[in-house]
């Protein structure tokens, strides 16, 4: 009985393991066909997806590709809901580059299903505000407002194939619509983790790899593309459609590793780095620190690199790379149940940086 189970597991693991490198061969394969092109910067839509709504990662840069894990890992690199206990949902409110009127509300929910299973959905929504109707004649509005509106909604599904492998994907629908014009489309996500040891004193390492925003083209549609106009002969009336041109969205890769250094009991420090390819924007590197005491109180600093970030004339981002945050976890009882609250913020020039508030309830 004992060299039976002994194989089974062995088989078990052979299988996982196949199959992470088969995820991990297709990632690398398509994060050489997305590397990163300068000739493309700019030429992306739905650059939304690129903007991180929760409020730990953010905090420490989105360094923590290799070792994040729970909830906010449906946006940084699914593979870490598959560490996911029992269930877990929490809510984040940004302050999108503070002084814009730009706001964005993320909420989401991950649930253990089955032995190994995982499974986990994701909001994301952009508001911002109330923006002037204007037309030819009216060219500094007057007659009413609109809300243009972004939103993208996640469905995730992470498994644990060994103590050390964890996979999973996401399907991500997009949509950003006013009333009489919007675009809409699928990507999907996809990404692997790997945690050295099968002992807690001993998970120091852990390595991670993600593939973003890989999808369909969108394409803007809608009664706002059409004009109304009179025909030469002055007799009739017709309609005018404008065709819009398709456009991409920004693919990415991930690619990640954390160090856990623990100095002393109930105290520990976390050392993270991911390298960030993109296709349409400049390629990244996250790198940051995290200091935790009982797993209660968390601080986290990180800065985010990228070509001229120090270059006031030249950077292409409104963010200069410094990032800080915390978080303050508490238990509610002895179940196991937690209670959390987070803050992070991102620094930027010109507004007033990009604020993050969030909480999370681990049962």
């Amino acid at each position: 009985m004992e060299s039976l189970l002994k194989k089974s597991t062995m088989k078990t693991r052979h299988i996982g393991s196949i199959a992470c490198a088969l995820l991990l061969s297709g990632l690398l394969y398509s994060g050489v066909a997305f590397a990163g092109n300068p000739d493309r910067v700019g030429q992306a839509g739905a650059t939304e997806l690129l903007i991180n709504p929760w409020s730990r990662s953010s905090g420490w840069a989105n360094a923590n590709c290799g070792s994040i894990s729970g909830l906010e890992a449906t946006f940084l690199n699914v593979a870490g809901i598959a560490r996911t206990s029992k269930t877990e949902a929490g809510f984040a409110s940004t302050s999108f580059l503070s002084g814009s009127g730009i706001n964005i509300s993320a909420f989401g929910v991950t649930q253990k299903v089955g032995e190994s299973g995982v499974m986990g959905i994701s909001i994301m929504s952009m508001a911002f505000g109330d923006i002037d109707v204007t037309t030819t004649s009216l060219p500094e509005g007057g007659v009413g407002t609109f809300k243009p509106q972004f939103l993208n909604i996640g469905l995730s599904y992470a498994k644990v194939f060994s103590n050390s492998i964890y996979g999973g994907f996401t399907v991500r629908v997009i949509d950003e619509s006013i009333s009489n014009v919007g675009a809409q489309g699928l990507c999907v996500d996809a990404g692997i983790q790997y945690i050295t040891g099968t002992n807690e004193d001993r998970d120091n390492i852990r390595f991670g790899i993600s593939l973003k925003n890989v999808g369909t083209t969108l394409k803007f549609g809608g009664d706002g593309l059409s004009t109304r106009l009179t025909a030469p002969s002055g007799n009739y009336q017709m309609t005018v459609e404008q065709r819009a041109e398709g456009f991409e969205i920004p693919s990415l890769l991930n690619i990640g590793a954390s160090y856990d250094y623990r100095p002393a009991k109930d105290h520990r420090v976390t050392f993270a780095a991911t390298y960030n390819s993109n296709s349409f924007s400049n390629d990244q590197t996250s790198a940051g620190v995290e200091y935790g005491f009982r797993e209660m109180f968390m601080m986290r600093a990180g800065f985010m690199y990228e070509k001229d970030i120090f270059d006031a004339t030249n950077r292409m981002s409104a963010y200069t790379g410094p990032t800080a945050g915390m978080t303050f976890e508490v238990p509610l009882g002895k179940s196991g149940k937690k209670f959390g609250i987070d803050y992070s913020i991102r620094f930027t020039n010109p507004f007033n940086n990009t604020h993050t508030f969030g909480a999370k309830l681990t049962l």
